[in-house]
């Protein structure tokens, strides 16, 4: 893991109607990563986008997709979403029977694997994973829908984690997502986090200046 801090906007708060010129202007705006959301109707109570929407999206940009599945039963779907253009593919473990199989799927595609903890989700639930990891995201709300509110609860497990890594000596990125803004991004980084995801603060601050927005973030 690096101290340099990354910025991956949630499409989820995108203009739908225009998604591939969001996406551009994303790029332009200096994003790191575009976070796409995934749900299901089922793992989580919202209906988003599938693989077609991803491969439409994928030769608008070289930027990496970052892509979390909120699906289950999550297997089922890897290949689709890698075949689509995801370069980093991140699921729950609550969505599979077998993490060390599901991790092992998405490593047979060539891509890199996180796995994301709701916010009352244990770190005990990955910990013996983290070897075969890439990236962990901590979620600071009840996934499932945009624009609700931090939980800093969430903070303590995400500083656990940040010292499992270090001790452990392992190169792994922690991603945190949910309601994060100019205020709480600060805490969010002091807690150990190096990737933000943010959806409404980005495209809606500062009247949508998308690129003040994501340099408010990185450096606040």
């Amino acid at each position: 893991m690096t101290n340099t801090i990354k910025i991956s906007p949630s499409i989820l708060s995108a203009d739908f109607s225009k998604l591939g010129s969001e996406v551009i202007s994303l790029e332009k705006a200096g994003a790191d990563y575009i976070h796409i959301d995934v749900m299901d109707g089922h793992f989580v109570p919202n209906l988003t986008i599938g693989p077609e929407v991803i491969k439409k999206l994928r030769p608008l940009t070289k930027k990496i997709f970052d892509v979390h599945l909120m699906i289950s039963p999550v297997d089922n779907f890897i290949k689709d979403f890698a075949d689509a253009g995801a370069d980093i593919i991140t699921f729950h473990p609550e969505a599979t029977k077998d993490t060390a199989k599901t991790i092992d799927l998405i490593r047979k595609e060539r891509k890199k694997v996180g796995i994301s903890l709701k916010p009352k989700s244990k770190l005990d639930l990955i910990e013996k994973y983290l070897d075969d990891i890439d990236l962990v995201l901590i979620m600071s709300v009840e996934p499932g829908f945009g624009g609700q509110k931090f939980m800093p609860e969430v903070l303590e497990k995400t500083e656990r984690l940040k010292e499992i890594i270090k001790n452990k000596k392992l190169n792994i990125d922690i991603e945190i997502d949910g309601g994060i803004n100019f205020e709480n991004c600060t805490l969010a980084k002091q807690a150990g986090a190096n990737i933000l995801v943010s959806g409404s603060t980005i495209f809606k601050e500062n009247k949508g200046d998308l690129k003040k927005n994501i340099e408010i973030l990185r450096k606040n």
